[in-house]
């Protein structure tokens, strides 16, 4: 079959054309050969063939749920490999040990690749949600380069570090959700049982109410003659905007509201800057090409601002401009980037200093994200405190008001 490819030369250059082979691993696998790393690879004249400028929007990333997984298997190669256990044999004793189905055919699947004749890089190109770019852009650097098991010690660290990021982020919200969760519960319950049976006695006595008051019982009927329609409008709203988000639209939206969002922005772009330093970092410590290099961490890039600046450093980079002038004067990206760039590259050791910061931004962020909680879950209760403070005095200022009346009256 006739397949179509985008590659990179030893040089960093970007190639394209067309080869013929049974399968993409085997076009692979023989262009590598040539000294060519693929980064696009499909059938000629297909939807999804690869065209310029348009590759990095498909590529997959691992998701969530594989990526704890994905440590574990990392780190189990790499001592086995480190200890000099064929690398075959060693998926075969990775596989006898993983008691999820799913990753259990993905391991056996990769061993029947390398029993077959393939490269590790090769037989991981079929499972992208397991394996991203990067990952396999990192073992094929290791398997050209003769020192495999010093990668796959590198990514066992990489993946760490992004279980590590993700559990901090989802640790830190898990007590604001809960907080939001039972004030929005106790508000319900106060309108739907509470507030009926004040608006019953408010109504046998036939008192004045103040405008607090009428507000609350009116909401509470609302809510109690409407529910159904406002829980429709409810799900309706959620459903449309889930599909507004998986819009170029929508997702644009939504991280431009994140970079712009008081405190939470700041943060944002912090997480999403040592993100990219760090996969920068780790592949140009290892020696992958430039250009190369900086496609693969524009394709791991969840954030449109940044998939758009990276593409312009691309464009950039591959003009001979240096990777330091791509982080200049962007308000994306910190000084400290460009200038620690900028010492790498007069030092020749751009990717070890990349690291050393993106170490530097992560411990900075976990400070950052427990001052933000800091903040977020006393606001939380003062506010879930005025809600229910309204809700009670609403209901007890006409009885007040009733007793007033009756004590000051004639005995």
């Amino acid at each position: 079959m006739k397949l179509a490819y985008r590659a990179f030369d030893r040089s960093g250059k970007e190639v394209s054309g067309t080869a013929e082979a049974a399968s993409p691993a085997e076009a692979t696998a023989q262009l590598r050969g040539k000294g060519l790393f693929v980064s696009e690879i499909a059938a000629a004249g297909a939807a999804g063939a690869p065209s310029a400028g348009g590759g990095a929007a498909r590529e997959r990333r691992v998701s969530s749920r594989h990526l704890k997984t994905l440590t574990m298997f990392t780190r189990q190669l790499y001592v086995l490999v480190r200890s000099g256990t064929p690398l075959a044999q060693a998926l075969g004793a990775i596989q006898k040990q993983i008691g999820n189905e799913s990753w259990q055919a993905v391991v056996a699947d990769l061993r029947e690749s390398l029993e077959a004749g393939c490269s590790l890089s090769v037989a991981m190109e079929p499972h992208g949600e397991y394996f991203d770019p990067i990952y396999r852009g990192l073992v094929t650097a290791g398997e050209s380069s003769g020192k495999l098991a010093a990668m796959l010690e590198r990514l066992a660290v990489l993946t760490a570090k992004s279980v590590h990021v993700r559990t901090t982020v989802r640790g830190a919200m898990v007590y604001p959700c809960l907080l939001v969760t039972v004030a929005t519960a106790v508000l319900t319950l106060l309108l739907l049982l509470v507030v009926p049976r004040f608006a019953e006695l408010f109504r046998t006595m036939d008192v004045p109410l103040p405008p607090t008051t009428r507000m609350m019982i009116a909401v509470s009927g609302a809510l109690r003659g409407y529910w159904w329609a406002m829980l429709g409008g409810a799900a309706a709203g959620v459903l449309g905007l889930r599909y507004y988000l998986r819009t170029p639209a929508g997702r644009r939206a939504r991280d431009t509201a994140m970079l712009r969002l008081p405190r939470v922005g700041g943060i944002t772009r912090s997480f999403l800057t040592a993100r990219i330093v760090r996969l920068l970092g780790v592949l140009l410590d290892s020696h992958v090409p430039v250009l190369m290099a900086m496609r693969l961490t524009r394709g791991a890039t969840s954030n449109w601002h940044y998939m758009r600046h990276m593409a312009a450093a691309e464009e950039m980079v591959s003009q001979g401009q240096p990777i330091s002038a791509t982080f200049e004067n962007s308000p994306l990206f910190s000084p400290s980037v460009c200038e620690a760039t900028r010492s790498g590259e007069k030092s020749g050791d751009v990717g070890s200093l990349l690291l050393n910061l993106a170490d530097f931004l992560d411990d900075e962020n976990e400070v950052l994200l427990k001052v933000l909680t800091s903040i977020i879950e006393p606001l939380i209760l003062v506010v879930m405190g005025i809600v229910v403070g309204l809700v009670a005095m609403s209901m007890f200022i006409p009885l007040f008001d009733l007793t007033a009346m009756t004590g000051g009256g004639p005995s």
